[in-house]
């Protein structure tokens, strides 16, 4: 099966009067910005998109994407691999004082000066926000065991040693 790429930008108005679908990628060395978020981007993105118009007439985007990447465990410093998956909808709005008129299910997306919006940028955003914000592997695959982690209480050593901030309540009783 061929991998179709999609446009950089499209104009969401024409395209939801034709109601059209696309359903392709943007290849891993598009995604640039992703790339300085991750350890490393393993596959292109897949992304499906319908434009469609709603019942109050307004302009829509719909779709999702979905990514692998490679990520640093913040518990024991591995790397491992992660599927980013994300859903959007999206109504395009001419500024951002339209964007208060929209209703709650959608999210505002300014046109640039063309009438067009920044595809490739608008779901390398929504990629990044799938990011967790503490990446980890699930506790039985982390080479740092829960009897390793310590909360709450010192080791020994560290409690032995002297306050660094002991000479400032000298200072205090001055």
């Amino acid at each position: 099966m061929q991998k179709l790429k999609l446009p950089l930008t499209v104009d969401p108005v024409k395209d939801a009067q034709r109601r059209l679908d696309y359903s392709g990628i943007y290849t891993a060395n598009q995604l640039a910005r992703l790339a300085e978020s991750v350890v490393n981007v393993l596959s292109d993105a897949q992304v499906t998109l319908s434009f469609y118009i709603d019942p109050q007439k307004l302009v829509v985007m719909k779709g999702q994407a979905q990514v692998e990447v490679e990520l640093e465990c913040q518990r024991c410093g591995e790397t491992f691999r992660q599927t980013l998956e994300c859903g959007f909808c999206y109504s395009p709005v001419a500024n951002w004082d339209q964007a208060d008129d929209l209703p709650e299910i959608y999210e505002p997306i300014e046109f640039n000066e063309f009438g067009e919006i920044d595809l490739l940028g608008t779901m390398e955003d929504e990629l990044i926000l799938a990011l967790p914000l503490v990446p980890m592997h699930s506790s039985e695959h982390c080479e740092v065991s829960a009897q390793e982690q310590v909360f709450g209480e010192l080791p020994e050593e560290l409690a032995k040693k002297p306050n660094p901030f002991a000479v400032l309540a000298n200072l205090k009783q001055k």
